[in-house]
């Protein structure tokens, strides 16, 4: 309950009720608000992440946040999600594609002064033999990453993820109506994968809720980020792909290490916690399954827009039709698709992904 004995809000108040001039307007408490969660008829917020807080995680709750407003409602995906396989997930591998061009080191190097920032700002370390994919997560060096460190670097991850997709589909969308010409199927892909990577998000906002610190770090980065890849997208699309697709890259090391840690005893909170429900409807996950199978959707995800970048970084944007939108007449033979069955982990060459 909040009261005040301010004279302006006293003579509202008086005025309001309708009743007799108070002696002294100093002397009025008035009742501004008084709020009771029950009356809302809100369930209570389960957060076992917060940076503000020091309460142990609980690793044995389900997480789950109800709607925060009455009229809100379930709603279908825009693009549902392609089936995975337990096999296709595990078969997962880091893998890097060389840098052969100009174009292609200038990606790199600004990824690696990314990733360097990115991994400050966090707070992340990991094996560096482990990008370079000479040994695998199991056998790195032992870094401290706590559930709560991997909360933030996911949450900020995501956030910055969900931009590169939607900047390449809005530009590609307002050339085609300003030329009067066809797409070639490029559009819709780029906008599903920006589509995915807010999922991803709002699958992590599942489990904790970042303070205003956080959420400042999201607002700065992502202004700074969005514009500039906004203008580098009008000077060279090719290299803006190519630059996602070494993006995806560090992605798929990042949740390949968080696996790895689950499986080694060091994250005992994501060991017995389960999924949120947004994730088990999104993948299609069985029910009861667990923070690890999640992550293990989410980082054949990032295997999927890697190969899908570094293939669209292979095609002339002008003149090729998108391959992961083609229909070939050989449904046997591997080809590009929307699953992950026929995942070519570096892309496919233009000749592959043009081929029937």
């Amino acid at each position: 309950m909040l009261s005040t004995r301010s004279p302006v809000l006293a003579k509202t108040a008086y005025r309001a009720i309708g009743g007799a001039k108070p002696l002294a307007y100093t002397r009025i408490s008035v009742v501004l608000c008084q709020y009771h969660a029950p009356s809302f008829n809100q369930v209570q917020q389960v957060r076992n992440f917060s940076f503000t807080s020091k309460a142990p995680i609980q690793g044995s709750q389900t997480l789950q946040i109800a709607p925060t407003q009455t009229r809100q409602r379930e709603t279908r995906q825009s693009w549902p999600h392609p089936v995975y396989t337990e096999k296709q997930m595990q078969d997962i591998v880091i893998a890097h594609r060389n840098a052969s061009t100009w174009s292609d080191k200038i990606a790199l190097n600004a990824i690696r002064l990314l990733r360097s920032s990115f991994d400050l700002v966090t707070g992340y370390k990991h094996d560096p033999k482990i990008a370079s994919g000479e040994k695998t997560a199991e056998g790195g060096t032992h870094f401290t990453m706590t559930e709560k460190k991997w909360m933030i670097r996911f949450i900020f991850l995501e956030s910055i993820a969900g931009v590169p997709g939607f900047v390449a589909g809005t530009l590609r969308h307002l050339k085609s109506i300003r030329s009067l010409k066809r797409d070639n199927g490029w559009i819709e892909t780029l906008l599903e994968e920006g589509y995915n990577e807010r999922m991803h998000l709002l699958t992590f906002l599942k489990m904790h809720h970042p303070g205003i610190f956080m959420r400042l770090m999201v607002i700065g980065a992502q202004g700074v980020f969005y514009n500039a890849f906004f203008l580098a997208y009008l000077l060279s699309p090719r290299t803006c792909h190519r630059f996602v697709g070494y993006l995806e890259e560090e992605a798929v090391i990042t949740y390949t290490r968080a696996i790895a840690d689950i499986d080694a005893g060091k994250l005992p909170a994501f060991e017995s916690m389960d999924a949120p429900r947004i994730a088990l409807d999104y993948w299609k996950m069985p029910e009861g399954s667990k923070v690890r199978e999640m992550l293990m959707y989410i980082r054949a995800d990032e295997a999927k827009h890697r190969e899908v970048n570094h293939t669209l970084a292979n095609l002339d944007g002008d003149m090729d039709p998108n391959p992961f939108m083609t229909e070939y007449e050989d449904p046997t033979k591997p080809h590009p698709g929307k699953g992950i069955e026929h995942l070519k982990n570096t892309g496919w060459s233009r000749d592959e992904a043009l081929s029937k």
